[in-house]
């Protein structure tokens, strides 16, 4: 078995994750490309995943009965929301907002 590269959905449990991997395949009856997306649940030793990181899984024993896949390395991460790090502020309901000029 080979590895596949998808996209982390589920962080809530210690030391694992879901991965959705999307696959792609043509139907010849319809001549269409089809989009299919098969769930993992992958070991993740340290927990470093988030939800929305591009992670690249690996087949590996069997962990539980339900996970057989390992977190090889994270490709990409996801850019995660973290409220006070905008610059631009919107005023809050009720306030006036007078020009600077």
């Amino acid at each position: 078995m080979k590895g596949a590269v998808g996209t982390v959905v589920s962080n809530k449990m210690q030391k694992s994750v879901v991965v959705a991997v999307d696959r792609l395949f043509h139907n010849k009856l319809y001549n269409r490309y089809v989009k299919r997306t098969s769930k993992f649940m992958a070991h993740d030793e340290n927990n470093e995943c988030n939800i929305g990181d591009r992670v690249r899984i690996d087949p590996t024993r069997p962990y539980s009965k339900r996970k057989s896949w390992i977190v090889a390395e994270i490709l990409r991460r996801a850019k995660i929301y973290t409220p006070g790090s905008t610059t631009n502020t919107v005023p809050k309901q009720n306030e006036v907002v007078s020009p600077s000029s």
